[in-house]
């Protein structure tokens, strides 16, 4: 390897670690202080990771160009496919587990913080599209690149999942490694975004807005 090429390595690694420290740095201030307002909080936090995924992307930003019919079908199909599993997933934790009920009610708290006419342009439009540009769009792709297509997957999803552990709400983490496998899957497969935007997108407003799943 050239020193360009090590250098070059050593910088992809440095940004890695850094975006990923920043991740669970700025999801603490979202779900370990208790101070501000939640959806802008999370609106603020996915928008800068955003912001620094995309200055690091160069040519890969193309992705987030000409969206096709495809996109638009997969995207909707999955976002569907994925809220009917979540509705299931409640029912059979609950049934199994009756304390979960309670876990998966504080995960709707926030909604009390704001009108839900304001969370669902923010969810549908910034923090949606904002964390699929940094999970699939950045830390996904370059790990499919460094250590392969699954096994940066599956990394990909397991920080996702874990970067909520400050919530401390069992349910929750188990529902962003569930929706991270799926996004990830079609990330894996498509080598898209659009698609993953538009599930993450409207699958989070259904489910956070109009029809809660507590």
């Amino acid at each position: 390897m050239t020193l360009s090429g090590m250098t070059s390595t050593r910088s992809s690694v440095a940004l890695i670690v850094g975006s990923l420290g920043l991740a669970f740095a700025l999801w603490y201030a979202v779900f370990g202080w208790s101070g501000g307002n939640f959806w802008v909080k999370i609106a603020l936090a996915a928008t800068l990771l955003a912001a620094i995924s995309l200055a690091a992307m160069g040519s890969s930003r193309v992705q987030l160009e000409g969206i096709k019919a495809r996109d638009i079908k997969l995207g909707l199909t999955s976002a569907v496919l994925l809220y009917v599993v979540f509705w299931l997933g409640k029912v059979i934790l609950t049934a199994i587990f009756p304390e979960s009920g309670d876990e998966i009610g504080r995960v709707y708290a926030p909604r009390s913080e704001t009108d839900l006419w304001i969370i669902a342009p923010l969810l549908l439009f910034v923090t949606g599209p904002a964390e699929e540009i940094y999970w699939r769009g950045y830390l996904q792709r370059v790990l499919m690149q460094r250590v392969g297509p699954a096994s940066g997957w599956l990394l990909a999803t397991l920080a996702y999942a874990l970067v909520h552990i400050w919530t401390l709400n069992v349910p929750l983490m188990l529902a962003a490694f569930t929706a991270g496998l799926v996004w990830g899957w079609i990330y894996l497969v498509e080598r898209r975004l659009l698609p993953v935007i538009i599930s993450h997108a409207v699958w989070s407003v259904a489910i956070f807005v109009f029809l809660p799943v507590h």
